[in-house]
């Protein structure tokens, strides 16, 4: 090979050298650093310390949510993190349950940064006005729910969770479905505060 052939080869070997992809099991450098997002504050503090979740919602608001049975405490043994009421709403197809759980002794932020966080689930916020809250679903095809968690006071979170019989509905219309039932439930407390 000819030497000016050579210091091209060369040249092309150093230049293709410092390329940014996966080789071999090489992982290119990350550019992108993923933040929790940051909540915003909090008006006011609304203690869920002895409220019913069923109690969370008005007549009207469970007529707008078509919700056609009595709301139903959930036992003991099958709740999360605290006391959770179910609204069913299962007159017609699709049928779906919204839940309120009444959290006291976890703050929103532990979803984010916290002892609550899972790296397997996305958390966005969402807008329910005066409190932090997010959105917690996993994104994944097998996972169909979605639930809001409200900070309404210091070490209490207020969940709306929103879970369908089939696969009916798109993850945005979940998390807006959980968020609009957090919205009434916080409307209600705020009432009775």
């Amino acid at each position: 090979m000819p030497p000016r052939s050579s210091a091209v080869v060369i040249l092309a070997m150093i230049t293709l050298g410092g390329c940014t992809t996966d080789v071999g099991g090489v992982a290119a450098p990350a550019f992108s650093t993923s933040a929790a997002p940051e909540l915003p504050a909090r008006a006011k503090d609304l203690s869920l310390r002895g409220v019913d979740p069923c109690t969370l919602l008005t007549t009207a608001q469970l007529d707008r949510l078509k919700e056609n049975g009595a709301p139903r405490p959930l036992a003991k043994d099958v709740q999360r993190d605290g006391p959770t009421c179910a609204f069913d709403v299962d007159a017609a197809t699709p049928t779906y349950t919204y839940y309120l759980e009444t959290i006291d002794g976890a703050d929103v932020q532990d979803w984010l940064t916290g002892s609550r966080h899972k790296a397997s689930m996305t958390q966005q916020l969402v807008d329910v006005p005066g409190f932090p809250a997010l959105v917690d679903f996993a994104p994944s095809d097998g996972v169909q729910d979605c639930e809001t968690l409200v900070g309404v006071a210091d070490g209490q979170t207020l969940r709306a969770e929103m879970a369908p019989d089939d696969r009916s509905f798109t993850q945005q219309q979940l998390c807006d479905m959980s968020t609009t039932v957090a919205k009434m439930a916080v409307e209600t407390l705020e009432a009775v505060k």
